[in-house]
């Protein structure tokens, strides 16, 4: 054989080695395209990812009624979505005037609330800053003033297109998880498409183990959120009375869904009403012990402890996810931090096992 005929077979064979070590790689390129995907995308990807877990969680409810009445699917999700609609509302009616009218008469006083505030942490004593003393009356001014300065016609608009975008974030979310009531099933399958089909039975096997682990999961969730409206009554109601305490702890628990963000908003909507309502500088303190000892026992103790055992997820494992999904992608990776997680987990587990 000549030498050019030589070369021609060795290019094709040079050709398939260099494929076959690219293709070992292919799964790698995907999770990092995603990967990339997810942190553009994460701002607009919450009102799927809220609908999206809603509806997986009440799906068994929409399968159980419709057995019962052995009504259509889309009517029995209709009327699930119905009622999940109707208990958001019963809660907005019942909570929103009341903390509107607080907030209120927090901001016609914002200097004394802030006031009030500061000198229950500092007393009636000074700080030496910068060569000047300062009290709890000039901290407060000084707050006040770098408030109304941040309050500038470019902040209000921005505030404004933030509201814009949440309320319109809200009704989609009702949108969405309409259609993932109704079509979970087809959209289950449509995913399942989008696997090679060579390794789409390998997918279903580990579907089939996940399935059960994000259930408990969730389930997990809702006993935090129970759990931290249960606390938040006790210490905001029937510790330091309160009024309006129902609706401060109801609010507790459901912000508690959202990781981080919604805890703040939580803790600072009481501590509004504890600071417009204290008799004197020990109420505040005891918010404040109250505040630290709620999160303190959620993040450190109830939280660890139940989503872990409830997903077979080690506590240190759960607090990495939150922390590392939170600074990669906001509230939805630390909504999905340990469902990823789980999916890891299970992913390779099936795979190893297949392996042996």
């Amino acid at each position: 054989m000549s030498a050019p005929h030589r070369a021609a077979d060795r290019e094709p064979s040079e050709a398939r080695e260099r494929w076959r070590a690219v293709v070992p790689l292919a799964p790698v390129l995907v999770i990092g395209l995603a990967v990339w995907l997810l942190r553009e995308l994460h701002t607009i990807l919450l009102p799927f990812v809220i609908a999206g877990v809603t509806a997986y969680v009440c799906t068994p409810l929409v399968e159980r009624l419709q057995a019962r009445t052995r009504a259509p699917r889309w009517l029995a999700a209709l009327a699930v979505l119905a009622l999940l609609m109707t208990a958001v509302a019963l809660v907005g009616f019942l909570g929103m005037p009341p903390l509107v009218r607080q907030i209120q008469a927090v901001t016609r006083d914002l200097h004394g609330t802030i006031e009030d505030f500061l000198r229950a942490l500092l007393g009636t004593h000074s700080l030496q800053m910068l060569g000047s003393s300062v009290d709890a009356p000039h901290l407060a001014e000084l707050a006040v003033t770098e408030l109304q300065r941040a309050m500038t016609g470019t902040q209000l608009v921005s505030l404004v297109g933030w509201a814009a975008a949440a309320a319109f974030s809200f009704m989609l979310v009702w949108v969405l998880m309409g259609y993932f009531l109704i079509d979970s099933h087809s959209i289950g399958r449509g995913l399942l498409w989008l696997a090679p089909p060579g390794a789409r039975p390998q997918v279903e096997r580990v579907w089939a183990e996940l399935d059960p682990l994000l259930r408990r999961y969730f389930i997990g969730v809702v006993l935090v959120v129970a759990y931290a409206a249960a606390v938040a009554y006790l210490g905001l109601g029937l510790i330091l009375g309160l009024h309006h305490a129902l609706i401060l702890a109801l609010l507790t628990g459901v912000l508690e869904i959202v990781p981080l963000v919604g805890p703040l908003a939580a803790a600072v909507m009481a501590g509004l009403v504890a600071v417009q309502q204290a008799a004197s500088p020990w109420d505040i303190w005891a918010y404040v012990g109250y505040a630290s000892a709620l999160r303190l026992s959620i993040d450190q103790v109830v939280g660890p402890i139940v989503l872990g055992n409830a997903a077979r997820v080690h506590p240190i494992v759960v607090i990495f996810g939150f922390l590392a999904g939170g600074a990669l992608f906001g509230i939805v990776g630390m909504i999905l931090a340990v469902p990823v997680a789980l999916l890891v987990k299970v992913t390779l587990s099936v795979r190893y096992r297949e392996v042996r």
